[in-house]
């Protein structure tokens, strides 16, 4: 079963007060190759991410965002008290400069900058907090994989199609092979006829069953024929394996565009060269949808 190589897939853990966010997308690339988002202090886990990521993708440029956020962590931020009663003496001396006859409020004075510090976060053991990290990833990894094969499973449908259109094509140029021959056998029959009649000259008819033999065996393209449905064949075959299959199907276009330029350059006739061009144009569009399996 063929998988894009474009893909997202996203998933939340909880657990004791810590939630997970993990996000995975990716485009397509030779190789794989992963680029991670972590928060500060979790840049020992690359290593291990990776391998997760490998259980999952064989090749793409993979995006990774893991995102952290905890109950306790986010409640409340920590209140310098010094700062507090240094603002509160200093508001105290100025409204009873201006002759205000009240203290200062609480609320206001927690607004002030500094007062109320944010919470920074400071990892904790990011060992023990692996497995559900782990967890999460796995699980958008799951959801990943599942665009993937989707994306894969409609390319799959419009691959078939187009293979399908090759070998129609394949079928005009084997039915118009020998008429070929034959065409041609009729014309150089017409040219020396006219000749021989112009010069009173006689040719043996050996001489002319020669002659079309010559034509014939270098414009013979069955070989090119049946390696062009061997390839289909195989790229069909392929479709269909659990195997990474991008590159052997690549591999196959590069071959299937052999065969034809060279049923192209040995078949001397006008009908064939449309079919050749139009099986290349189809070949083409495969080679652009190819680029983007796995």
């Amino acid at each position: 079963m063929l998988s894009s190589m474009t893909g997202f897939g996203e998933a939340t853990c909880t657990e004791n007060g810590m939630t997970v966010h993990v996000e995975v997308r990716s485009v397509n690339n030779r190789h794989l190759k992963l680029n991670c988002r972590l928060p500060e202090g979790y840049a020992s886990l690359e290593p291990k991410l990776d391998s997760v990521v490998r259980q999952f993708a064989r090749r793409g440029s993979l995006q990774l965002a893991l995102m952290i956020d905890r109950e306790s962590e986010s409640e409340n931020g920590r209140l310098n008290e010094g700062v507090l009663i240094q603002y509160y003496h200093q508001l105290k001396d100025v409204t009873k400069k201006l002759g205000i006859m009240h203290d200062p409020r609480l609320d206001s004075l927690l607004v002030i900058p500094g007062v109320v510090e944010e919470p920074g976060y400071t990892p904790r053991d990011v060992d023990n907090e692996w497995p559900l990290i782990e967890k999460a990833t796995l699980q958008a990894g799951e959801r990943f994989a599942e665009m993937r094969r989707s994306e894969g499973a409609a390319m799959s449908a419009d691959l078939r199609t187009n293979c399908q259109s090759i070998a129609g094509e394949l079928a005009k140029i084997e039915a118009r092979a020998p008429s070929v021959i034959v065409a041609y056998e009729k014309r150089l029959l017409e040219r020396v006829n006219s000749l021989l009649a112009e010069h009173e000259l006689k040719v043996q008819p050996s001489d002319i069953v020669r002659e079309v033999g010559i034509y014939a065996d270098r414009s013979d393209i069955s070989e090119e024929v049946v390696r062009l449905k061997s390839h289909l064949e195989q790229f069909d075959q392929i479709m269909s394996s659990k195997e990474s299959a991008g590159r052997k199907l690549d591999f196959l276009i590069q071959e299937l565009f052999r065969e034809v330029n060279t049923i192209g350059s040995k078949a001397n006739d006008a009908e064939i060269a449309r079919n050749v061009v139009e099986i290349k144009t189809v070949i083409e569009r495969l080679r652009e949808m190819v680029q983007n399996i796995e």
